[in-house]
């Protein structure tokens, strides 16, 4: 590694539904540093304004609750028609704290499944893209289909983290990149072989672009990553474990 890499906010304006988000960063890039894509680029999209595009905003005015939803919504503080809508996009239910369902979806465990209120209208919604692999692959063809550049592309979120305060970068979708690098069998300082260290590289990435894109009115949704020497991967993707394999979950088991 060159021991740097530059990093470049995309401030788009504001996106709705049926926007082109690519055509938008194309032409926004102008106005950087970075001034247009390179080979090799890695550009990380949030999902929030990703999934305004691709139509996945809901307003709370078109739900009819259910009769779980009032149930769940009485329980723990939120409105019903929230509730519907997080028992929609979820798996299941499996608890819940004032103001949010703790819902499993995609085999992660995530606050009202992913479905957020902030950078949404007035009295809607945004779900999480319905396939983040999907749109990854989606956007890096995009971008090699309009510029001839051959880059990664990471959808990222933003996560609370087991007894932690604050929120960061978790990627939820990838394509061109490995995103996690095996460091198993490799010496420390110490010349000791490392046992179970994993790299959680598109996480890392999705936390340095979490502080160009900050969580409110910012409006940058998209960053540019320029000069990190990642490993290329055609068909990597977000992998999980399970439930019986991590740590917290069995914690006390």
């Amino acid at each position: 590694m060159s021991g740097f890499f530059s990093v470049y906010g995309i401030s788009t304006g504001l996106l709705v539904s049926g926007d082109d988000i690519i055509d938008r960063v194309i032409s926004s890039l102008k106005d950087t540093e970075a001034k247009s894509i390179e080979n090799g680029d890695i550009l990380l999209f949030a999902e929030s304004p990703l999934s305004t595009t691709e139509g996945r905003n809901i307003r709370l005015d078109d739900i009819t609750p259910s009769a779980e939803a009032y149930r769940l919504s009485e329980k723990y503080h939120l409105d019903a028609r929230l509730a519907e809508v997080v028992i929609q996009e979820s798996d299941t239910i499996v608890g819940g704290v004032p103001g949010y369902l703790l819902a499993g979806k995609w085999d992660l465990i995530l606050p009202n499944a992913g479905v957020d209120e902030s950078n949404a209208p007035d009295g809607w919604v945004t779900r999480l893209p319905a396939d983040p692999e999907a749109s990854a692959k989606r956007l890096r063809e995009e971008i090699r289909e309009r510029t001839g550049k051959d880059t990664a592309v990471i959808i990222i979120d933003s996560r609370t983290h087991s007894m932690r305060l604050g929120v960061s970068g978790v990627a939820i979708g990838c394509s061109g990149i490995q995103p996690i690098s095996d460091e198993r069998g490799k010496p420390d300082l110490y010349g000791n072989k490392l046992q179970v260290t994993r790299r959680a590289i598109a996480d890392s990435l999705a936390s340095t672009a979490e502080l160009l894109m900050g969580e409110a009115s910012e409006g940058v949704p998209v960053v540019l990553v320029r000069g990190y020497p990642y490993i290329r991967c055609e068909n990597c993707r977000i992998e999980t474990i399970s439930a019986k394999e991590d740590l917290f979950l069995n914690l006390g088991k």
